[in-house]
């Protein structure tokens, strides 16, 4: 088996969500990545139930593939050993505040000086410059501050709290990947190393994407329920007979008769294409009413047969156990430790190769067990 990303060297000193999520799709991508831990402050996504196997489940899922050493950074001969060893690697990731790492003698500057090949990435909520730099903040505060709160959710229940956390994976964590592989890249080239400052709010406010250049370029106000895609016209969520919901996207031409077929709703050609203000209310309203008239089971069989844009909103363990997710591998048994033949399940790297694979050695390990 070949991986993507084998040869590749990671020291990795980050922990909670983002730093982690990237470095184990770097890991499930083949790179060794070395995992500092502290031996007294045990990273909290350690100790976050639920349980299973013996350690959290989220910190078993974020760490698989990695080497767990630990070392007290605040201990001199801990810097030493890491500077002793950094000609060995490629790539450091790092979350902790702005100047915490010139502090401990591990910056960009200092570990470069001593590996100029070395790519440097610092993860932070809001960037290593600027007045924001120093403020705490999390997922939910990244969002806000993004823009995408203020256009997203209902008028009357404002922002939605969201199941996931976006600004930490979608803004932090892959934006850290693509940042660090093109920066492996252009290294290639160059033969030079170079810094990489990810904030999570700039990542996640360039997620507006079609919503900010309709704002900057034509002045389009962007408010909640108002624009096509956010609950402005029928592209919505319809509740079923028996408090289910039924997603419907249903935008083009083909879909949208489709779909006043499989409704009898005559009034979706007439009002629905426009998309006008004055056809939007009557014709969600309309939609809102049949959906009601069944309960999603016969919905469900109903759309199942159609390829109109119309599906069922599962949860998240319907959805890891449906066809779908069967045929596409979401779900991948991970071994408890190479010593092991029992096994954990866990999300599977989505990303597919036509020559390369994914590995899945191990679930984390425990703290400081891993080997340099």
């Amino acid at each position: 088996m070949t991986t993507a990303l084998n040869g590749l060297k990671i020291l990795d000193f980050s922990t909670l969500l983002p730093g982690p999520f990237a470095t184990m799709y770097l890991a499930d991508m083949g790179a060794e990545v070395i995992h500092i831990e502290s031996p007294s402050r045990p990273d909290l996504v350690r100790i976050m139930p639920p349980y299973a196997n013996g350690q959290a489940t989220s910190h078993s899922y974020l760490n698989r593939n990695k080497q767990s050493i630990a070392l007290d950074l605040k201990d001199p001969a801990s810097i030493d050993l890491i500077k002793s060893k950094i000609s060995e690697f490629d790539i450091v990731v790092e979350q902790f505040r702005p100047d915490v790492m010139q502090r401990l003698g591990l910056d960009y500057a200092t570990l470069s000086a001593i590996n100029p090949r070395l790519i440097y990435c610092s993860i932070t909520g809001y960037g290593q410059t600027g007045s924001y730099k120093d403020r705490a903040g999390h997922d939910i505060n990244y969002l806000a501050l993004s823009g995408i709160m203020g256009h997203s959710g209902r008028v009357q229940s404002g922002p939605p709290p969201l199941g996931i956390q976006i600004a930490d994976v979608a803004g932090g964590s892959l934006h850290a990947v693509i940042g660090i592989l093109a920066a492996v890249v252009e290294r290639s080239q160059s033969g030079q190393g170079q810094y990489i400052d990810i904030s999570m709010t700039d990542c996640v406010a360039g997620l507006n994407s079609m919503a900010a250049s309709a704002s900057l370029a034509a002045n389009v106000v962007q408010q909640p329920e108002q624009a096509i895609l956010n609950g402005g016209s029928f592209y919505d969520y319809y509740l079923t007979k028996d408090g289910r919901y039924m997603s419907v996207g249903s935008l083009e031409p083909q879909f949208m008769t489709g779909l006043a077929a499989a409704l009898d709703l005559p009034i979706l050609l007439e009002k629905g294409a426009s998309f006008h203000p004055e056809g939007r209310q009557l014709v969600k309203q309309a939609l809102a009413d049949q959906f009601k008239t069944q309960d999603y089971a016969h919905w469900h069989h109903v759309f199942a047969a159609l390829d109109v844009c119309v599906e069922p909103v599962l949860s998240l363990e319907e959805a890891l156990h449906t066809p779908l997710a069967v045929e596409r591998g979401w779900v991948v048994d991970v071994p408890l430790s190479e010593q092991t033949d029992q096994t954990e399940p866990q999300l599977a790297c989505p990303i597919k190769f036509s020559r390369s694979q994914p590995r899945y050695d191990f679930i984390a390990q425990g703290l400081g067990d891993g080997k340099w």
